[in-house]
């Protein structure tokens, strides 16, 4: 019986102060993002080459947070609340983009980063929380095998809409009347009466039973490709939500505008040049990133159900990676203006 249950022993404490650098690194996020926007400023400001070199610095540290998280939680010797609040850590740009429009709708004066930083604080505090014996193989448990079945069909209802989405942005590249055009031919599909409201009903339920399953596999230390699946997982559960936030409650109903390529790309400022805007680059570009990543994941568990080499999944997952970090910034450089 104490085989079977993970406890904290004392060699554990070195890697509980390693833990700290999740929520530590998400709490800083605001600020690289403030300093990227102080180095480059309005699209029609000086700058030295200087300020430019800070800036993009300051951007890709910003990507910190995730990289930090997805690293400890794989660590052995880190407790389990420590993982968990790892695992989280990895959504910081969603999170963060999250806050911001929770913020506005509830007409909060509070600055984002003040708030951020004591969320961050109690989350980092919490891993010092007393540890608590847990069934280190719950993630093997008949019900959660359920789950995983339900999770993987609800994901097959969703990936044609997720697909065409994605191709819809890579339409930015020819502009915003093609992406536009493009977005109309499939709204008069997806946005139907009958089928808008299943779309949202699925997409939901990958957030609820992703997180799920995400709580039952982080009880234990996982290999690479399970803390993989299980950090993208999270950080898709939490952009899930808060994309439908932004779209249907602030958008659609707070401020009554369309959910165009102008809405999705911060127009007139941009999504460079506007203090608020930055924070979507990170959170855009890993959500093109991670969902890629999550489905050649999903299609690695599926090749190894059939038989196929673990060597030959492994090679699948590598190119799987490599395209989605190709296909995210193709994405985000649509986003921001780049243009054929």
């Amino acid at each position: 019986m104490a085989a079977s249950l993970e406890t904290a022993p004392p060699s554990s404490i070195g890697r509980h102060w390693i833990a700290l650098i999740p929520p530590l690194t998400a709490a800083a996020y605001p600020f690289l993002l403030m300093l990227f926007h102080a180095m480059i400023g309005a699209p029609d400001s000086q700058r030295s080459g200087s300020d430019t070199a800070i800036a993009a610095i300051a951007l890709l540290l910003a990507f910190a947070a995730p990289v930090a998280g997805i690293v400890v939680a794989q660590l052995p010797g880190i407790p389990t609340r420590a993982r968990r609040v790892a695992y989280l850590s990895v959504a910081s740009p969603s999170l963060y983009v999250f806050l911001g429009v929770v913020q506005a709708l509830v007409g909060s004066t509070i600055p984002d980063p003040w708030v951020w930083c004591v969320l961050w604080t109690l989350a980092a505090a919490s891993t010092f929380a007393k540890p608590h014996a847990i069934e280190a193989a719950a993630g093997t448990r008949p019900s959660v095998m359920r789950w995983r079945v339900a999770h993987g069909i609800s994901a097959a209802v969703v990936l044609a809409y997720v697909l065409f989405h994605l191709g819809n942005h890579l339409a930015g590249w020819l502009g915003p009347d093609v992406h536009a055009t493009v977005m109309d031919a499939g709204r008069n599909v997806y946005r139907a009466k009958l089928l808008e409201p299943l779309l949202v009903v699925a997409f939901l339920f990958q957030a609820v039973s992703g997180l799920y399953l995400a709580w039952q596999w982080s009880h234990a230390r996982q290999d690479a490709f399970r803390t993989f699946q299980i950090a993208s997982g999270v950080f898709l559960s939490i952009f899930i939500v808060g994309h439908m936030n932004s779209v249907f409650v602030y958008a659609r109903t707070y401020l009554g505008i369309p959910t165009d390529w102008a809405f999705a790309t911060g127009a007139p400022a941009g999504l460079i040049h506007d203090a608020w805007n930055i924070r979507l680059v990170p959170h855009y570009a890993l959500g093109v990133f991670f969902v890629l990543g999550h489905l050649f994941a999903g299609l690695k568990v599926v090749l190894k159900a059939h038989g196929v080499s673990p060597q030959a999944g492994n090679r699948v997952m590598r190119i799987g990676l490599v395209f989605s970090a190709a296909l995210a910034a193709a994405i985000i450089a649509a986003m921001c203006g780049a243009r054929i």
